[in-house]
């Protein structure tokens, strides 16, 4: 198979909707505090629409997030899986043995100690529970933006995602089980793994049954999926911001009685971001990886599958739970810093073997 045909759906960059997410983001933020504010019955009304845990109507909205996404997700692409082991190398050691981790850390150190006398002990706890969600989801349809801006390889950019999203299903689930254990926050197993089976593995196989039948109609035209993709972002946008609408409706009293929460909840997410960039980024320049390599190879452990980490907040904890909020807060921050490292990565490509 040839690089164009393992390649991911081309790019002239950020679009409209990923240069000003973040931008659209707040302005559902507002939208939900003045929604939420002014009718609090109707996401009482929304809260009650669920069936073993799931709210049915975050089902939905994060299926349309996540659907688009795994149809450009390349299976066939892992045969080549050994051709550049030191990025990948990088990558799982950063997403799956590290990361996680760290940001447990971090969100015990600053709920449990930094902010001891500013939130309340049982809030704590609900916000470090989203932050190990959303430090356990490593990052899979953005990356191959974030990969393009810096003319990362392509087919090394498709084999990472694909790698990291077989992980997933098996990782995903024991890796929070344990850090929530740790941090000594009680959660129903049964809840979490119908959670990765909803939101990993049915969109997964999905998308791998549309990418199949896409291809075979089209003789194998990777063109065909990127054309479907495309007609399916309007669905996966409004799914986005639909739920930032509603997981900040049902948030609204409590954020307007802490104004500065938002803030708070976004400190450790950005050290953990820079941190974990910087170590992996380090590690490809010591080991001399290829600047087309080493930037997505640090880029995918600094990015998160913010998706995968609401959906599970909310079916473990609830829609109006302080791990749902701190959830959102990671999309919020995401952009600004992400472009923030694409600016670095290329301004120190130079840096980099050839």
């Amino acid at each position: 198979m040839n690089e164009a045909a393992m390649s991911p759906p081309a790019s002239a960059g950020l679009g409209l909707f990923e240069k000003w997410l973040s931008l659209w983001v707040g302005v559902s933020i507002l939208a939900g505090l003045l929604v939420g504010n002014a009718f609090p019955g109707l996401f009482s009304a929304l809260a009650a629409i669920e069936y073993a845990s799931v709210n049915l109507v975050v089902a939905v909205l994060i299926w349309a997030m996540i659907y688009p996404m795994m149809i450009g997700v390349d299976f066939g692409s892992l045969r080549h899986v050994g051709e550049k082991p030191k990025g990948l190398i990088i990558t799982l050691a950063v997403n799956w043995l590290i990361k996680p981790f760290t940001m447990a850390a971090l969100a015990v150190l600053f709920f449990n100690w930094v902010y001891a006398g500013i939130i309340a002990p049982d809030d704590a706890q609900q916000y470090i529970a989203g932050l190990i969600l959303l430090g356990a989801a490593p990052c899979t349809a953005m990356v191959f933006v974030w990969s393009q801006m810096t003319r990362g390889d392509p087919a090394y950019t498709l084999v990472q995602v694909s790698v990291n999203d077989l992980i997933m299903i098996v990782a995903f689930a024991p890796i929070v089980a344990l850090l929530l254990g740790v941090a000594d926050i009680a959660i129903p197993w049964e809840t979490l793994l119908l959670s990765v089976m909803l939101y990993v593995v049915v969109p997964l196989v999905a998308g791998a049954i549309t990418r199949r039948a896409l291809l075979e109609r089209a003789n194998g035209d990777e063109a065909a999926v990127t054309a479907f993709t495309a007609r399916l972002k309007p669905l996966s946008v409004l799914g986005l911001l639909a739920t930032v609408v509603l997981l900040f409706g049902f948030q609204s009293q409590v954020i307007t009685g802490q104004p500065l929460l938002i803030a708070l909840i976004a400190v450790p997410i950005l050290v953990q971001s820079y941190a974990i960039f910087f170590l992996a980024y380090g590690a490809a320049w010591a080991w001399r990886v290829p600047f087309n390599v080493a930037a997505p190879c640090a880029l995918i452990g600094t990015s998160n599958f913010f998706e995968l980490a609401v959906a599970v907040a909310i079916g473990l904890f609830g829609l109006g739970s302080g791990a749902a909020l701190a959830t959102v807060v990671g999309v919020l921050v995401e952009v600004p810093v992400m472009l923030s490292l694409v600016a670095f990565a290329n301004r120190t490509q130079r840096s980099f073997v050839r």
